[in-house]
């Protein structure tokens, strides 16, 4: 398959390149210095499943020297997707589709509202994986995972090519009956780590073994699960449990990308996680208290982030 991977980061720069090591033509959208090392010296990746460089690479900052594809994976942070669904139009032909990968569930119709519904499927995916220096991703932990689907929830050849081609690139890769209610569930427990590690400012290990933390991880994915049954989304009644059980699962040190960020003094996803959870709980007449503090306790340090308050605590 011809697949555009847009952003080359932790996620994007991974699952990427896996495919290009399986032999998939992958071409990657990146910028900054970070394409111009993998224009260098290559993509190299660091891995808990194996290390390997791709060499030389395919990647541009300009999607209109691409032309259309097969795929689009849209693996930038969740606030760049209006923007990326509009400088993605080159890539997108009649019959290309476009998956995104993003922490949150309003992606689909942010590109949806750009290229037009019939070019996009709903995605997910889960990893542990972060740029170390330019051109050189580190993944340290969690199964590497993806999973996408129709939105209309019906079968599709274009879904299951894409999945064979992770297949071949030995990424577990699924196509869920009910694409939308497998994104809440990654959501719910994404919002959850994200915004609970970046209060405590603590990985996964301590936060899951502290009763005090540990039941705040708790309450916040209960917030997510009841906001998720008033938008009629089809969450399983014992996910929380579920999910608490992944969480026991990861590595001690496991942080969330969001968290990191946060902590770094970067921009982050906060809005669109912590704070979609607080807008749609509002929108549907569903308390959220714990979603509620997370998001304001964090909310000076992402306006400092973005230049729109100055303090130097």
């Amino acid at each position: 398959m011809r697949i555009a991977v847009f952003g080359a980061g932790g996620a994007g720069g991974y699952f990427g390149g896996r495919l290009a090591q399986a032999g998939e033509d992958v071409v990657f959208i990146a910028r900054g210095e970070h394409l111009r090392a993998m224009r260098d010296h290559g993509l190299r990746v660091d891995s808990i499943k194996g290390d390997f460089v791709i060499r030389p690479v395919q990647a541009t900052d300009d999607p209109s020297q691409v032309g259309p594809v097969d795929a689009v994976l849209v693996c930038v942070k969740a606030w760049d997707v209006p923007a990326a669904a509009q400088a993605m139009r080159p890539l997108v032909g009649p019959e290309t589709f476009v998956v995104p990968l993003e922490n949150g569930v309003e992606a689909p119709d942010q590109l949806a509202a750009v290229l037009g519904a019939e070019h996009v499927l709903g995605g997910l995916a889960r990893i542990i994986s972060f740029i170390v220096e330019p051109g050189h991703i580190r993944h340290t932990g969690a199964e590497p995972y993806v999973a996408f689907g129709e939105l209309d929830r019906q079968p599709s050849q274009r879904a299951e090519r894409l999945r064979q081609a992770f297949a071949r690139a030995g990424v577990a890769a699924e196509i869920p009956p009910d694409i939308q209610a497998a994104m809440w569930e990654k959501f719910l427990f994404i919002a959850a780590i994200s915004g609970v590690g970046a209060v405590t400012r603590a990985p996964a290990g301590i936060m899951r073994s502290l009763p005090e933390t540990r039941q705040m991880l708790e309450q916040a994915m209960r917030e997510v699960f009841a906001v998720a049954q008033a938008r009629s989304i089809a969450l399983p009644d014992e996910i929380v449990a579920k999910t608490m059980a992944y969480m026991d699962s990861l590595p001690p040190d496991g942080t969330a990308s969001m968290q990191r960020d946060i902590i770094a003094g970067r921009p982050s996803e906060l809005e669109y996680q912590n704070g979609t959870i607080v807008r749609l709980g509002r929108e549907s007449g569903v308390p959220t208290p714990t979603h509620a503090f997370i998001y304001a306790s964090l909310l000076p340090q992402e306006l400092r982030a973005r230049g729109r308050a100055q303090f130097s605590i």
